[in-house]
């Protein structure tokens, strides 16, 4: 169990650092928030952040899965990575 916590604390680190560097929003306020539409980021912003997401876990997001938080980000990774293992 510590480790997928572990991992879920990783992905969680990267999403926020993928999140950062696209949009220069400050890491604490961010995981403060943690919801994308109130910090005020536009539909650019968002697919920006969803294809370099994308690129760095080697996954595909459909269109259909709403990512309007962190925790969107992080559970998606976290799902898809667990349906990979088994």
């Amino acid at each position: 169990m510590k480790n997928v916590t572990l991992n879920t604390q990783a992905i969680q680190n990267e999403v926020v650092h993928i999140i950062t560097s696209i949009t220069n929003i400050n890491p604490n306020r961010l995981l403060k928030v943690r919801d994308l539409t109130r910090l005020g980021l536009d539909i650019i912003d968002v697919v920006d952040i969803i294809l370099k997401v994308e690129k760095t876990y080697q996954l595909t997001i459909p269109d259909e899965v709403p990512v309007y938080t962190v925790d969107d980000f992080v559970n998606y990774v976290c799902t898809h990575r667990a349906m990979q293992a088994s």
